[in-house]
């Protein structure tokens, strides 16, 4: 008997399936996607690799190494899956100094201790502080390689070799312009000329032809015509790989090797974190992105730069770092997995061994011409344009200055300086005015408020004369408990001699100075955000009493009083002064989901609110509950309000209940021995809208044109009319109607959608009234009675009855 072979085994580390015997292995697949973003990446990579090898005099053989190692090692590992790694620009003056100081294998040997320290900082998880630097450091800092890149490259444009430092190059290119070679300056015309022409070309065989990536096509375009026109230049000079230099043990002194190797760390983490960062954005603003593709993993990306580092610093290639041209190309390219850069850097290991007589027509020129175009794009006018902006320029100046004259590490320690000197004295940087109009003594404080402008803060206060009134405004966002302390004792004492003293701006009456909450615990939350049993966030909450309503009803008073009456309090006083005038009257449910202030848009004194159950308005002729009959008289004669709302909504548990089988009759003649309960009372006055529904249901009001989606609703919009013609029968109502001082409006408010809807009269009619009304959604503006809500059409809608 043949034993049965699972087909899928499962542990807890991973899913394998079994193939049956003799059944071949199945290769991963690749989709065709991904499959011509690597022919595009490569094609960009390959002279890239060759020109940044270059211009940093290491083996032509380490461009090419670090551009495989990076596709294959920090593809395969890296939390950026679209990213592409390989030999950066922006480490080029790092790798050419270190080469000119220690040598080539040196150099390899440092690479690989960058590496190790980046898998180190990757297992701390430290990747996000790497980017809390100061965006005009980095920024400044590729600025000023870009700087050093180009004007090196120019000595090679020109014909001749390239000197140590920006300063020695600057100082000999005079003699570089007099004794320049013109077939090298040819070369790298045509180079550059391609290269900025090609992407502009026009028309529609112009948009085919612009699929072949610019760098490849300059490149080739001056190694084609060089070697057509038998021009004498120097070209592209690849050793035999047996000859090629591996990394050895680090020579040199300490300090300096270690200077190294965190300079290079530096240089290739921050490149590759801020470049998956932005490789993030330019997939997440793609058209048809691929949902399978998430945010980067920067830890993760971490550990994948640093194992690419060691296998390229072991098999004696550059440093490696992500690539901001080759990723955007690779993301522009619609690659959709991880698969493009990998496959990019096998493309790379066939060329370095099957292409070496090709590559060897390249002259060396055309290469130095494009890496001195790729510096030259390194000084970004948007950069400067954002820095400018941000008022950061003096940072991004003096780091792109610094890393010209002194270095790399030295620039950006110098940068950092200045981004944490500018800080402090945006923080320390304060104006106190005073000022007296019409007898009361103005203080405008400008900017943050901190011990350092204590001193100046109490001469404008003490400018204040005892017993004057005293206002005092903050424009700030910050304030220390120093000044905390200094303002709330000038105020304590002014007003205990007879002075007042009124708090305005930003914080005004906030104990800014104490950054808990009533409870202890750390407040993050703004005054309207605590619905749905806000809990604050940020700190232990603390244990409940046994009363778990009266805890949060004893919360919710400690917040309200810290939080929320500072805001409110000098309008609250004013209404206490003169007194209510609220200009509407607005009726409505008792449902605990219905927060009138909030749909409306109104605060303190706008609006005068009944809240019942089912939001129902007994007729006169009624006896019983008179309280919303004495509401409306006290609203419209005394108050003299402007309209009066009755507001419904959706899933109201009185509509439910009258909707319930037997309801009707149990309200109209409970059973014997049974006394109705005074919810059941109250009810009763829902019986005429349950009658209007049974008698001409079918006309409901309609939410936007839509029937109504249940009875439920139906009755809720039918009820709603109902109340309107009840309102019309109380006395106060229809003699301020007759008169033309009040309106009345009909409104139903959907819970689950959050929208408002006003009721708008149709042309029916009956018995020569308009009845009928229809929902329209809340879009218009809305005239002053109803500020926060909107009408369907704009004009002045809801059932008048003038």
């Amino acid at each position: 008997m043949q034993a049965r072979i699972p087909a899928r085994t499962v542990n807890s580390a991973r899913t394998e399936r079994f193939h049956p015997p003799h059944s071949p292995p199945r290769l991963p697949r690749v989709a065709s996607a991904d499959l011509s973003a690597s022919v595009t990446v490569f094609l960009i990579a390959l002279p890239l690799s060759l020109g940044i090898a270059l211009a940093t005099g290491a083996p032509l053989q380490a461009g090419l190494v670090a551009a495989a190692v990076g596709g294959l090692v920090a593809g395969r590992l890296g939390g950026c899956p679209l990213q592409v790694s390989g030999p950066a620009a922006g480490l080029t003056v790092v790798t050419a100094d270190l080469i000119h100081r220690y040598g080539w294998r040196t150099t390899c040997a440092v690479t690989v201790l960058a590496g190790l320290v980046q898998l180190g900082l990757g297992c701390l998880r430290v990747a996000r502080s790497a980017l809390a630097v100061s965006p005009a450091v980095v920024h400044g800092m590729l600025a000023g390689i870009g700087v050093t890149i180009a004007v090196a490259q120019v000595h090679i444009v020109l014909g001749g070799s390239p000197q140590s430092s920006v300063l020695d190059n600057l100082r000999v290119l005079p003699a570089q312009l007099a004794d320049l070679d013109p077939a090298a300056l040819a070369v790298s015309a045509l180079t550059l000329a391609l290269l900025l022409s090609w992407p502009r070309l026009p028309g529609r065989p112009g948009g085919l032809l612009r699929k072949v990536p610019s760098p490849l096509v300059a490149v080739a375009g001056a190694a084609a015509v060089a070697s057509l026109a038998g021009l004498m230049v120097p070209r592209v000079e690849l050793p035999s790989w047996r000859s090629h230099a591996l990394a050895g043990l680090p020579e040199g002194p300490v300090l300096g090797l270690v200077a190294a190797v965190l300079t290079t760390t530096l240089v290739c983490s921050v490149q590759s974190l801020l470049g998956a960062v932005a490789v993030d954005k330019l997939v997440a603003g793609r058209a048809g992105a691929s949902a399978g593709i998430g945010r980067s993993d920067l830890d993760r990306e971490l550990l994948g730069q640093g194992a690419s580092n060691i296998v390229s610093g072991a098999l004696g290639g550059l440093p490696v770092a992500g690539v901001a041209v080759r990723s955007s190309a690779n993301v522009h390219a619609g690659a959709v997995s991880r698969n493009s850069t990998m496959l990019h850097g096998v493309l790379v290991v066939a060329a370095a061994l099957l292409m070496v007589p090709v590559l060897e027509l390249v002259p060396l020129a055309a290469l130095a011409a494009l890496v001195m175009a790729v510096g030259i794009q390194m000084v970004s006018l948007h950069h400067i344009r954002t820095v400018t902006r941000h008022r950061e320029v003096l940072v991004y100046a003096v780091t792109a200055l610094g890393v010209v004259a002194l270095g790399i590490l030295q620039g950006v320690a110098l940068g950092v300086a200045v981004a944490v000197a500018v800080a402090l004295h945006r923080l320390a940087r304060t104006r106190i005015t005073h000022e007296e109009r019409e007898g009361v003594h103005h203080i405008h404080v400008r900017g943050q408020l901190t011990f350092l402008a204590v001193p100046r803060l109490s001469r404008a206060l003490h400018l204040v004369p005892p017993g004057a009134d005293a206002v005092v405004r903050l424009d700030g966002s910050f304030m220390d408990h120093a000044a905390y302390e200094s303002l709330r004792d000038w105020r304590r004492t002014h007003c205990a001699q007879g002075g007042t003293v009124e708090l305005t701006g930003l914080r005004a009456g906030v104990r800014i100075a104490e950054p808990t909450g009533p409870d202890g615990t750390r407040c993050r939350c703004r005054p309207w955000t605590p619905w749905r049993n806000h809990q604050c966030a940020g700190g232990p909450s603390p244990a409940p009493a046994s009363d778990g309503r009266g805890w949060q009803l004893a919360r919710g008073l400690r917040t309200f009083q810290h939080t929320i009456a500072p805001h409110v309090r000098a309008e609250l006083a004013r209404l206490a002064r003169e007194g209510q005038r609220p200009s509407q009257l607005f009726l409505t449910c008792a449902d605990s989901r219905l927060v009138t202030s909030m749909i409306t848009s109104s605060g303190p004194g706008d609006l005068f609110v009944v809240r019942n159950v089912g939001n129902l308005v007994p007729p006169p002729d009624q006896e019983g509950d008179a309280s919303v009959a004495a509401a409306v008289e006290y609203a419209v004669d005394v108050l003299g309000v402007r309209s009066l709302t009755v507001c419904g909504h959706s899933g109201c548990g009185a509509m439910k209940a009258l909707l319930a089988p037997g309801a009707g009759k149990t309200l109209l003649a409970p059973g014997p021995g049974q006394a109705r309960t005074p919810l059941e009372r109250w009810l009763r006055h829902g019986l005429p809208s349950l009658e209007r529904l049974a008698e001409d249901g079918h006309r409901a009001p309609r939410t936007d044109g839509r029937p109504p989606a249940d009875p439920v609703e139906q009755l809720c919009l039918i009820n709603i009319v109902q109340q309107l013609d009840h309102l019309r029968a109380h006395a106060p109502v229809a003699r301020a109607l007759r008169e033309g001082r009040l309106e009345l409006h009909g409104m139903y408010f959907h819970l689950g959608e959050a929208q408002a809807y006003l009721l708008t009269e149709t042309d029916a009619e009956t018995d020569g009234e308009k009845v009928f009304i229809r929902v329209g959604a809340a879009e218009e503006p809305w005239p002053a009675d109803l500020s926060g809500t909107r009408s369907h059409n704009g004009r002045r809608t809801g059932v008048s009855g003038k």
